[in-house]
């Protein structure tokens, strides 16, 4: 029985190293056609042609959505603080 383990586990290694080795080949890469890969380039030529339109524009009145409300400001500021700077220097 202990050749059969030892067939077993050479043969898992074997396995796993050549697993190993095919994904770490490297890929063969085809040849280049150059007919086929190549981009085609169209030119189109619309000099002969006339293009007439109207330009279209919504009926009505604009609407501005950024309209600003005006109000006063939230910060208030304090003007008469000397005293209470003055006695918090006291404490330290």
């Amino acid at each position: 029985m202990s050749s059969r383990v030892t067939s077993r586990v050479l043969l898992s290694t074997l396995a796993t190293v050549s697993l190993i080795t095919l994904a770490a080949s490297p890929a063969w890469a085809q040849p280049k056609d150059k007919d086929k890969g190549a981009a085609k380039v169209k030119v189109y030529d619309f000099s002969g042609d006339t293009i007439e339109g109207d330009l279209i524009k919504p009926e009505g009145t604009s609407v501005d959505a950024r309209d600003f409300a005006n109000h006063s400001s939230l910060i208030r500021i304090r003007t008469n603080f000397i005293a209470e700077i003055l006695k918090s220097a006291e404490d330290l």
